[in-house]
């Protein structure tokens, strides 16, 4: 609880930007001393009718009474909070402790009267719902637990407000009030609330920046060249279908037009009339705050910024990039950049390309998102080159380039995506992860509805790309990338591999299963392509040869006899070029494969052609929608599904030069595929009955208490033991042996067999040096090996000895959870030694872990055998070392305060595990985590 001293201390970790309903920002701060002025103005523009909800009567103006009461707070028993655009007040909240007086400062009131006031013209923007999340959060961290409002029943707007939050309330009637109550605990329906709420505002907010009206270019020089004029000449050339506006402040007085566009020395000198919704600002960075501003007076809804000169280049820059933000979110704007490439939409509605790529992508159903502006002029045209000029399927829908992502990220683009009707597959391409812990929830939701294909750069550089300030994460990228795969990304090494996967699942169906027929012209391709299949973990069956004689007709009904085969899942296609053949040939094959891959819709069909460029072109543009009907223009392809997901009609057939691109991109949709299976069924968090989750919550309370290091500190053996019993986890006893007596009497106490060990840190993990002994079965063996170590590694105060009893033989393994500042809690599993400690065979999952978790969790590390009965051994008691798992997980997912935990060895033995080691650290938790209220991140 805090001190007195604190009362009063201005809480600046209660600042938050958020994203309203309609997509534009405000922000939300505690109101202090020097907002009367703000408060007042704000008040003078509320109707009557609001005031008279507020106050319950007529109440035309605030008295200078009010005026102070409501701008002073102590920020623990009185606390307010006001949401601000362009720094001025829209919408204010508040919370006053209930009987407070006469209590002792130990055990205040835990219950507090809640009210809100939001200004008229700002209502229905979602406002209020951002307001609550955060005054909630507020005062969980004050110790209240409860909220009470009393609203008039005709106030069914804010009664709306409560109800719609999905807390666990009581709603009474008295006195003409409505007097609801709720507890501010969260709960799954007002997580619920809250994401969906999340999602529907960044995906507005997306969507304003990518379908505007109307856009305005600033920087736009009178000559030709320059980036201004090339996005402008960009823009036209797209055939952008709102009005365009080219500005610059340097244009001389009467100049009108440029670039065949109306001219403007100011985006506030465009008749006020007409809305401004984006503007690209093209501008050298000094001049981009008066940009901003005059973007910010002029009520322009987004800015794409594509100057150079933040982040990526140095101290000054950052600041300059942070200031810009700070900036662009006060006037309720989201910001693509800066030091970005552009965004482009090709919907026909729209067609905007405010980037620097000279050519407009051709439509189609990928969404694209790079953080480098080179690596996506590089990913869209291979997406063209491999198109073949069909429109339609494979290519692109929206395309952002967010250059140093300083506001609008990733993370934004794909709550857009989510739902955007327009896009089937999305492919990502990215140097950061920002916010690790919201990718990952953000990308399993929108990989149960569409695939999500991501490459990363610069991920064994050790440090984040130039310009790309992200919070610090512990974990190696192996582990990051784990979780990604857990969350149902598709992970590729190369932009290569994410074209390739991106149009296998843009143009063909997912698989049932991992079983591949593989046919075509050439014994060595088939063969090659065989052994590529068993390398990627699929299931081929042997090839069938139609020799080089083969025809258009006999690869047909080769497929269509593959495809009809219920034990077939995909087909791979070969083929190799005949002497002779032409670009007749190539045409008439594929109208063949095409033809006959429409036989069976439900099965992929790919092709490996070498030296068939031809081959490969024409499979672009031979599209089947039935038996006998190739056709050149693609039509709109159905939304993806669980079973025939995107671009599955019409069939357009991806090919493939080498076998192995191919097939490794198969075998990245069939993980994919069997990954959306699981997930249709997700698991359970189990309870068990003899979890004290307040015993452990009381021993953690004591512990952080009298330990004085913000940082934390590590639990002692003793008290790790008994956290861990709360949870249901038994720690071996261990006794200290500073000596041989004492080693004696340890051992008599505890009965032998046991084991004497060496603890010193210097000697933990090195095996090799000998400082365990095991099974001494009576006393004179436990002397003669305490003499052995202490003649050997040294003195007893350096080894620090101890005493265990033997566990029953079984599998040595660890158990780790660990909380990464990026990605959130994480549990960790292999088996014990140096073997797997070197190949870095370490399986891991994000907390908290369901049952399938933990089952999977033990069966996918390379290991894994050893735990089953690996040449003839017996098999381990594996759902005890399940068991386990998931006690950690909700040791961990219950008490935030708890950072790390490691018991290492856990002995699985045929019946039963045995922990024989553990430690625990513990920390303050932090004042916001992930169950806090909706709030985009700092600006970097």
């Amino acid at each position: 609880m805090e001190t007195p001293s604190d009362r009063h201390a201005y809480p600046a970790h209660w600042e938050a930007d958020v994203v309203l309903r309609d997509g534009g920002t405000a922000r939300i701060r505690p109101i202090t001393t020097d907002d009367a002025d703000r408060l007042t103005s704000f008040y003078e523009q509320v109707s009557d009718e609001s005031k008279y909800y507020r106050f319950f009567a007529p109440y035309p103006r605030l008295s200078a009474k009010d005026v102070h009461r409501f701008t002073h707070h102590d920020y623990v028993d009185r606390v307010g909070l006001a949401a601000t655009v362009g720094g001025e007040f829209i919408a204010t909240v508040r919370y006053d402790r209930i009987d407070t007086h006469g209590r002792p400062a130990s055990a205040p009131a835990d219950e507090a009267e809640v009210a809100f006031l939001v200004q008229d013209a700002h209502q229905g923007r979602g406002v209020a719902s951002a307001l609550l999340e955060h005054i909630a959060a507020v005062a969980r961290e004050r110790g209240i637990r409860r909220f009470a409002a009393e609203v008039l029943p005709a106030n069914t707007k804010m009664i709306k407000v409560f109800t719609d939050a999905g807390y666990t309330q009581k709603r009474s009637f008295e006195d003409g009030v409505v007097r609801l109550e709720f507890d501010l605990e969260p709960t799954e329906a007002s997580l619920a609330v809250q994401r969906a709420r999340e999602q529907r505002a960044e995906a507005r907010s997306v969507h304003r920046l990518l379908a505007p009206g109307s856009v305005a270019v600033i920087g736009v020089g009178r000559t030709a060249g320059g980036v201004g004029r090339s996005v402008l000449h960009n823009l036209k050339e797209a055939g952008f279908t709102g009005p365009l506006y080219a500005v610059n402040k340097a244009y001389p007085e009467g100049l009108t037009e440029a670039e065949g566009v109306p001219a403007h020395r100011s985006v506030r000198d465009i008749d006020p009339a007409v809305p401004v919704d984006l503007a690209v600002v093209a501008v050298p960075a000094p001049q981009v705050p008066q940009v901003v501003a005059e973007c910010g007076e002029r009520g322009v809804q987004g800015i794409v910024v594509l100057s150079a000169g933040y982040a990526e280049s140095g101290p000054e820059g950052r600041e300059r990039q942070r200031a810009l933000v700070r900036q662009a979110r006060t006037y309720g704007m989201r910001l693509v950049g800066p030091n970005a490439f552009g965004i482009v939409n090709t919907s026909p509605d729209v067609r905007l390309n405010a980037s620097l790529a000279p050519e407009m992508p051709r439509p189609g159903r990928i969404g694209l998102f790079a953080q480098s502006g080179a690596i996506g002029i590089a990913l869209l045209s291979r997406l063209h080159r491999r198109g073949g000029g069909v429109t339609g399927v494979t290519g692109v829908s929206t395309f952002v380039s967010a250059g140093n992502r300083a506001d609008v990220s990733g993370n934004d683009v794909l709550q857009y995506w989510y739902d955007d009707p327009d896009t089937d597959v999305a492919l990502m391409y990215l140097e950061s992860i920002g916010n690790p812990r919201k990718f990952t929830r953000l990308a399993r939701r929108t990989a149960t509805a569409k695939p999500l294909v991501v490459v990363q750069g610069a991920r064994h550089s050790g440090v984040a790309p130039t310009g790309h300030t992200v919070r610090a994460t512990r974990l190696p990228y192996g582990t990051v990338s784990a979780l990604l795969r857990q969350a149902g990304v598709i992970r590729v090494d190369t932009i290569t591999e994410l074209v390739d996967t991106g149009l296998l699942l843009a143009r063909q169906p997912l698989p049932a299963g991992p079983r591949v027929a593989i046919l075509g012209n050439s014994e060595s391709l088939g063969l090659l392509t065989y052994d590529v299949c068993l390398s990627e973990g699929l299931r081929p069956k042997p090839p069938r040869d139609l020799t080089t004689a083969a025809t258009a007709a006999d690869f047909r009904a080769a497929l269509e006899a593959a495809l009809a085969d219920d034990k077939t899942d995909s087909v791979v296609v070969t083929a190799m070029p005949a002497v002779g053949e032409d670009i007749t040939g190539d045409a008439e094959l594929a109208a063949a494969l095409s033809a006959a891959a429409a036989t069976v819709p439900a099965k992929p069909v790919l092709v490996v052609h070498v030296e068939l460029g031809g081959l490969a072109e024409a499979l672009s543009r031979a599209v089947s929608t039935g038996p006998n009907a190739p056709d050149t223009q693609a039509p709109r392809p159905a939304p993806a599904t669980a079973e025939t997901p995107a671009g599955a009609a019409p069939r357009l057939i991806p090919a493939y030069p080498a076998a192995e691109r191919a097939v490794h991109a198969l075998s990245e949709v069939v993980k994919y595929a069997q990954w959306r299976r699981d997930a249709a069924e997700p698991g359970k968090v189990p309870e068990y009955e003899d979890i004290d989750e307040t015993g452990a919550a009381t021993l953690i309370a004591a512990a952080l208490a009298a330990d004085d290091d913000p940082r934390g500190a590590e639990l002692t053996p003793e008290d790790t033991r008994i956290l861990l019993a709360h949870y249901g986890i038994t720690v071996r006893q261990t006794l200290p042996a500073p000596d041989a007596d004492q080693a004696a009497q340890a051992a008599a106490a505890l009965g032998y067999p046991v084991a004497l060990k060496t603890t010193a840190p210097h000697l933990r993990h090195r095996a090799d040096l000998g400082g365990v002994r095991l099974d001494l079965a009576d006393e004179r063996e436990l002397r003669r090996a305490y003499e052995e170590l202490t003649d050997r590694l040294g003195k007893p105060a350096e080894l620090r000895p101890v005493v265990q009893a033997m566990a029953p033989r079984g599998v040595d393994t660890v158990v780790r959870a660990v909380i990464d500042p990026a990605a959130g809690a994480v549990l960790s599993f292999g088996l014990a030694g140096a073997p797997s400690e070197l190949l870095g065979d370490t399986a891991h999952r994000l907390i908290p872990v369901t049952d399938k978790d933990a089952q999977a969790i033990v069966r996918s590390i390379k290991t894994s055998p050893i735990l089953f009965g690996w040449r003839g051994a017996a098999p381990v008691d594996t759902p005890a070392l399940e068991e386990v798992l998931q006690r950690v997980s909700r040791l961990v997912d219950d008490h935030p305060e708890v950072v790390a935990v490691a018991l290492e060895p856990v002995v699985v033995a045929q019946d039963g595990v045995t922990v024989l080691g553990a430690s625990v650290r513990l920390a303050p938790p932090p004042a916001r985590d992930d169950l806090g209220p909706r709030t985009l991140p700092v600006a970097f």
